[in-house]
């Protein structure tokens, strides 16, 4: 597991929390955004557990698209060896300034997905039970002084 140092933790969560979300399903595009429930994809995807998930640009560090495409490769292995169902998914900055792939995974607990986003030097995720609101599991300690965020959740 990589130990992260990120300077700006509430940044960084605030960055994440308004960012926009999308998932391609059989050629559908369906918006996911912290705060919101997803009834939309909920009703095309029924699942009980969802999880956004990146391998891309670890400890929020550029790095190359060869580099990037190695980790997600191994991510998707590691997602299929376990048999979870996915779909292609991303995310963008709320100004459009940044764009990463990712995947919608559907049945990954808490502890396995944020273990394994850990693994991939993943500073959050995205998590959320069917019919509730999406959330954002920081996996940082929260900094202190920084403002408490609604369906922002810390590493306690």
């Amino acid at each position: 597991m990589r130990t992260l140092t990120v300077v700006d933790a509430a940044g960084l969560a605030a960055a994440y929390a308004g960012a926009r979300y999308c998932v391609m399903i059989d050629g559908d595009t369906l918006p996911l955004a912290v705060g919101q429930v997803a009834s939309d994809l909920e009703a095309y995807w029924p699942a009980e557990r969802y999880v956004f998930i990146t391998a891309w640009n670890p400890a929020s560090e550029v790095h190359s698209d060869a580099a990037n495409d190695t980790a997600d490769a191994l991510l998707v292995t590691r997602l299929d060896a376990a048999g979870l169902q996915r779909h292609a998914a991303w995310s963008q900055g709320a100004q459009g300034d940044w764009r990463e792939p990712g995947w919608l995974v559907a049945g990954l607990d808490d502890c396995a997905s944020s273990t394994l986003a850990q693994e991939f030097g993943q500073a959050g995720i995205l998590s959320w039970d069917r019919g509730q609101p999406v959330r954002l599991q920081m996996l940082l300690h929260r900094p202190q002084g920084a403002p408490m965020a609604p369906h922002v959740d810390w590493v306690e």
